[in-house]
């Protein structure tokens, strides 16, 4: 968004006060550089009306795009203190409390002041916020550390969250779309240096297989799938099985990123993996569906189910989209499952994040965020040189956007909602599913991909799951149930 020009005055005393104090930024540091790299772009709303803004967003690589100028924000949190807070409070005792806050923050410590400044937003003390954020601004970079590359996308939610929620300022965000083939080819080195989808994937496959060993036709429902990538591994391992593989017919969920990706409708993959299936001499039928899975719950025919074939449900990072009772008596997340369980399915496959912010307050949920998405970022480090182009298009256009979802939104505006697996088992079980515990032969399989990988990633298997890992910290978990 273009700087705009100041028309509110001079920062107060107060506000004078505190950044006379600001200490020198840390000279170990990295710092901006005349790069010129956005990570987001937002849009302006003022009550009553809604205008999408027609300007590219150009900014330094260590800078956030929710404004250009620092004095933009500057003035913006100070409107924002003035109509939240009211009068000026006592300058003396806002600056005994402000210097405590500071007191125990390391110097250039990224993950602390983040910490502090998430703090200082819940606890409504907007004007160390902005303190805090004209800090971070220095101190973060999209092509630095990891702790560094996370920040600023951290930092993009803690900015964007203040305006939405002090006076409308901005209403919604939105990662500015790179050309779809080259969103389709981030997203496909995401799934190559990230054993995560694979990890899915493959545990999905395992037990699926295991399910309709003995089937002859296999009807498979997957409420996401993206490229259709996942069933091309299991096309191989059916076409192999003894006796030969069964007639295979899948009925494919859409979703919006996913068709702008692959620049082009369901057809798209119906085509691909017809082609693919016919290389293998396995029988198949492909029936797109584009729709919701809360519309396909109330539109069961939509799903075409013929009583001569067995019924396999994949949820593959997809459940945790739908909302709850948390957010509408509607509860689709739920709804989706009981509706699922009538239906009678020989197996459901299931693959989520292993993340906890689906109905935490703002401090804790980004508390979490942080630990789960360092360990994200620290992961792909390992894979992907800093300086190379691709990682900084990968983190933007892939994670950039429900990290700043998370942070930054609230009810039906917030589509990020992750549960741990100990949550799902709970709806899972109420509504009517039993375990279906995962072979060793799958976790066996997981074991050789790993080995692909670096040996910091971990494998568990627990009650039946299989949880995947970076270090001590579990990021995704694969189960099925019957």
């Amino acid at each position: 968004m273009a700087s705009s020009p100041d028309t509110r005055g001079n920062p107060s005393s107060k506000s004078r006060q505190w950044h006379s104090r600001k200490p020198a930024p840390d000279p170990n540091l990295p710092r901006p550089n005349d790069a010129q790299y956005c990570t987001l772009e937002s849009f302006s709303t003022t009550a009553g009306e809604s205008q999408e803004s027609d300007n590219t967003c150009e900014s330094p690589v260590s800078a956030s795009c929710v404004t250009e100028d620092l004095s933009d924000v500057k003035d913006m949190l100070k409107e924002l203190e003035n109509v939240m807070l009211g009068p000026e409070p006592d300058a003396a005792d806002s600056f005994d409390s402000f210097n405590q806050l500071l007191m125990g923050i390391p110097k250039g410590d990224i993950k602390h002041v983040l910490i502090a400044c998430a703090k200082a937003i819940a606890d409504d003390n907007l004007a160390a916020a902005e303190w805090l954020i004209t800090e971070l601004r220095h101190m973060v970079s999209v092509s630095g550390e990891p702790i560094q590359r996370l920040g600023a996308y951290l930092l993009e939610g803690l900015v964007a969250r203040i305006f939405s929620s002090g006076s409308a300022i901005y209403k919604a965000l939105k990662c500015k779309e790179p050309a779809s083939s080259d969103l389709l080819s981030y997203m496909h080195i995401l799934y190559e240096i990230c054993p995560f989808f694979k990890f899915g994937y493959i545990s999905a496959n395992g037990a699926i297989v295991e399910a309709v060993g003995g089937e002859d036709r296999v009807h498979i429902v997957d409420f996401h799938i993206t490229q259709g990538n996942q069933w091309l591994i299991l096309m191989r391992a059916l076409a192999s099985r003894p006796g030969g593989p069964p007639f295979l017919r899948i009925t494919g969920v859409d979703d919006s990123v996913s068709a702008y990706a692959r620049g082009g409708g369901l057809d798209l993959v119906g085509q691909w993996m017809s082609r693919f299936a016919e290389s293998l001499n396995v029988p198949f039928e492909f029936h797109p569906l584009v729709m919701s899975g809360c519309e396909a719950e109330l539109k069961p025919g939509s799903l075409n189910l013929r009583p001569e074939e067995a019924l396999v449900v994949n949820f593959s990072f997809q459940l945790h989209h739908l909302p709850d009772e948390s957010v509408s008596t509607e509860n689709h997340r739920d709804r989706l499952l009981r509706f699922v369980k009538g239906l009678a399915p020989t197996i459901v496959t299931i693959v989520e994040q292993e993340s906890n912010t689906n109905t935490s307050a703002f401090f804790p949920r980004f508390l979490e965020t942080l630990d789960y998405y360092t360990a994200i970022f620290d992961s792909i480090d390992v894979m992907l040189p800093r300086e190379k182009k691709e990682r900084i298009s990968v983190e933007q256009h892939c994670l950039a956007r429900e990290i700043v979802n998370i942070i930054a939104c609230e009810g039906r505006e917030r589509v990020e909602r992750h549960e741990l697996h100990g949550k799902w088992k709970s709806r899972l079980r109420m509504a009517g599913f039993a375990p279906f515990p995962l072979s060793p032969t799958v976790n066996a399989g997981i074991k050789a991909l790993l080995e692909n990988y670096c040996d910091k990633y971990k494998l568990e298997e627990r009650d039946g799951a299989l949880y995947l890992g970076w270090m001590d910290r579990v990021l995704v978990v694969s189960s099925a149930w019957k």
